[in-house]
This record gives C-alpha cells, structure tokens and sequence, in this order.
C-alpha cells in the first residue's frame, strides 16, 4: 500500500515526534508474523493509525525527518528482506479501515485504505450490493488494491472506484478522480510517497443471487487449482499479453523446482511456496531464476506482481 524511500533508520527524535502527535511506535516489529509468506527481518518501527489526522501527522513527521515510511496492507503480496525495513512500518486501523454507506440506496460506499477485501465481498452477499466482486478471490486490504488496481477474475478495482481520498508526503489531503489516476493493469499512477486513506466505490443495480451464485462458483474453482497447504504470496508474476505466466512457467519445466525450502508449486506454477523454514533470499531466487529461465527459453520478460520491500542492500543473488 505504499513505497520504500530509502535507507534512512528510525531515530528517537523521530519517534518522540511521532508520539507527540498522538502515534505510538513499537520498535523491532517482527514482520515475518504480517508477511503472508512468514519470513522477514523486523521494522525499526510499526505504528498503527486509526484516524485521518493521525496519518496526516505520520506524513508531516516523515517529510520533516526524512522517514521512510512503508504502508502493510494485508502483507499478502510482499517479500519482505531477511535484513528488515528501515524506516517505519504502517497499518492502517480505526476509521480507516471501516465501510460506511453513503446513500440509501447503497450506490455508493466510502471504504477505509485498510478494510480487507474478504470482509467487503462478504458484505456485499448480506446487503445484495452488486459490481464488488472484482474483489472476489483477493486476499488484501483497500488500500493495496487501489495502488496495484488489483483484480483475480472477475474484474479489476477501477470498475468499482469512484475516487481515493490520498494523504501526500508532508501531509497535504487530496481526492484523485478515477480517472486522475490512470489506471490500468496493475498499474495506478499515485504521487510518489502517498499514502491511500479511504476512497468512494460504486456498486450497481443488478440480480443479487446471481452475483452471489458468479462469487461463489469462481472462489471454488480458485480453491481447486491453488495450493493452499504451503504459505505463499498468491500469483508471483502479472500475466503476460495475450499469455498465462503459469503456462510460461510450466512449460519451462520449472514446475516443483526448489531452492533451500522455496519451491515452483507443482499445483500451480505461478505460485511460490514456502515449505518450512525458507528466508526471503532463498524465495527471491527462486522468483529470479524463474525470470531468467523463461526469457532464455521463450524471450518474454515475467514481471511480478509481489513486490520486494525492506533493506535489499547486502542480498547476494
């Protein structure tokens, strides 16, 4: 959910700013218990944020500190260094991370940057709100899905925006159109150093039972061709152009190849496993040699949809 700056570690004179202001640091934060793949070093520190102007506040401090600051959504897409982050790590909480109906008709939600997608495609069933399930099947926050414009099948997240309410470094509060922030797949072009704190979301009309019935029948299907007994960060790599990158993976024989305790699923090759007891560097080889093999062997560059947060500097590939 939001973008490592730079090395710079966490002072005390940073924190006592942050504490002043109402936002509490804990120090030598163990991120490998948020990372979905459990590995990582630990944050110099994590905070939790539960208002707007708390976070206005972290981003005031962080520009006049020079803090890098690194937002956790759901920690699902994230390969975390075995050396830690610098810097401080984000949550968002409170009322950033609630759903509030904004018309009675239920046309329009105002949606928390930290509210789990999980629970807003479960809401959607109860209230009989359709156009919310390309939400469907992804397993992070708001806030990470607005900055990749995720989607898993049934959409992607610029069909249900409407706006994003987005706190700048330093702590300037804007609201970005859809359209303001260029879209496309995978890809949101928000201002460098921003932080999602809410935004506005559309559902429409349409049969409800149907909608339901379209969710449930793709979430079992996505249960029956993923591997779920090993942690992992969902699908490692964007699709290529008119190309699966499982295909690709597959077909470059990569299926079940292992690194120390990181392996290529055998059920799904676009998937990355830690089998027990794996670091980060040992998945992030696997990722590499993934890449490698496949533009050797068909000449298409794989990108990733997990992204590699922390300290990287002293990783030998």
């Amino acid at each position: 959910m939001g973008g490592y700056r730079s090395a710079v570690p966490l002072s005390r004179a940073t924190s006592e700013a942050l504490a002043a202001r109402g936002v509490a640091v804990e120090p030598d934060f163990d991120l490998s218990t948020r990372a979905w793949w459990r590995v990582g070093g630990p944050a110099d520190g994590f905070a939790t944020v539960s208002s707007l102007d708390e976070l206005v506040a972290v981003q005031e401090v962080a520009a006049a500190h020079d803090l890098p600051v690194f937002v956790l959504g759901n920690g699902s897409n994230l390969l975390v260094s075995d050396a830690g982050v610098r810097g401080l790590v984000l949550v968002l909480g409170g009322a950033l991370a609630e759903c509030e109906v904004l018309d009675d008709d239920a046309r329009e939600l105002r949606v928390g940057a930290g509210f789990k997608l999980t629970v807003l495609v479960s809401r959607s069933h109860r209230h009989g709100w359709t156009g919310l399930e390309v939400f469907a099947g992804i397993p992070g926050t708001l806030g990470g899905a607005i900055r990749m414009n995720a989607g898993a099948g049934l959409g992607e997240t610029v069909e249900a925006l409407v706006d994003a309410e987005v706190v700048l470094r330093g702590g300037e509060v804007r609201t970005f159109t859809v359209d303001e922030l260029r879209m496309s797949y995978r890809t949101c072009h928000l201002p460098e150093g921003s932080i999602v704190a809410r935004a506005r979301l559309k559902t429409r009309g349409g049969d409800p039972d149907a909608f339901r019935e379209r969710v449930k029948t793709f979430l079992e299907r996505r249960k029956a061709t993923q591997p779920l007994k090993f942690p992992s960060c969902g699908s490692t790599f964007r699709n290529p152009p008119g190309d699966y990158a499982g295909r690709l993976i597959e077909a470059a024989g990569l299926k079940g190849y292992t690194l120390g305790q990181a392996q290529v699923a055998e059920k799904h090759a676009n998937f990355v496993l830690n089998l027990g007891g794996a670091t980060a560097s040992d998945l992030r080889r696997v990722i590499e040699h993934m890449q490698r093999t496949v533009h050797e062997q068909f000449g298409v560059e794989l990108e990733r949809e997990v992204h590699y947060a922390g300290d990287w500097s002293g990783w030998q590939p």
